[in-house]
């Protein structure tokens, strides 16, 4: 890969997004530079609603797999064209120029990582959990922050862990920690609070702690789904 001229491929796992995705693809468009998005896709996980629709109007180009965000992700990975692959949430904006951000620390030898993160919420709660994602440890990661990463690192990982339904963002990045240097870019990604405001920013929060300590205690992604599904998917 020609550091200067590689490209980024953005992939976007989605689920019944209709209300966000075309407003997500339109701010990517016109806060990033042409030359250097290889690519926008959209991996649908079997949406109900017009999700495939809004991200193709908006110009996306749309794969379609079984439900599952590491399914998802890796199903965009494996068909992507781009040297550098842009994992995003589809309730997060990146900073503006987040392209060049990510083409800069790729130049700089960083083969992955990821932007600082605040909530689209004043609660002080989740900004007090928020200031912490600018510190590089790996307790202070989660896929809402987005991740960026060398299509050669990715397939040298084997990408996402497909049996994990949840916490496989933190489980790819665990293992980032160990085979690379993660990078902390210091812009900021914007992500909604939608689901704390669903459920409750202290009940969410507290079951996100259980979940992280499930998981540092042993337990496996059966066990850490059925947790979620019993506590948070309701």
């Amino acid at each position: 890969m020609k550091k200067d001229k590689a490209t980024i491929s953005i992939i976007i796992p989605a689920l019944n997004e209709e209300d966000h995705i075309g407003a997500l693809i339109d701010y990517l468009i016109k806060n990033s530079s042409e030359k250097r998005i290889a690519e926008i896709l959209v991996i649908d996980g079997g949406s109900q609603d017009r999700t495939t629709t809004c991200a193709e109007n908006a110009g996306a180009t749309v794969l379609k797999t079984t439900k599952g965000r590491a399914i998802q992700m890796n199903h965009g990975a494996n068909a992507s064209m781009g040297d550098i692959l842009y994992f995003l949430h589809a309730d997060t904006f990146p900073p503006k120029d987040f392209d060049q951000h990510i083409i800069t620390a790729i130049s700089g030898n960083h083969e992955s990582g990821c932007f600082q993160m605040r909530f689209d919420s004043t609660n002080w709660v989740l900004r007090f959990f928020a200031w912490f994602t600018k510190y590089n440890h790996k307790i202070c990661r989660g896929g809402d922050q987005s991740l960026f990463i060398t299509k050669e690192l990715f397939t040298r990982t084997k990408g996402f862990n497909e049996d994990y339904m949840v916490f496989e963002d933190n489980e790819f990045i665990g293992r980032l920690y160990r085979k690379t240097y993660f990078k902390i870019l210091p812009q900021h990604v914007k992500t909604s609070a939608r689901k704390y405001r669903e459920h409750g920013v202290i009940r969410l929060q507290y079951h996100f702690g259980v979940i992280h300590l499930k998981n540092y205690l042993g337990a496996g992604p059966e066990q850490l789904y059925d947790y979620y599904k019993r506590k948070i998917a309701l």
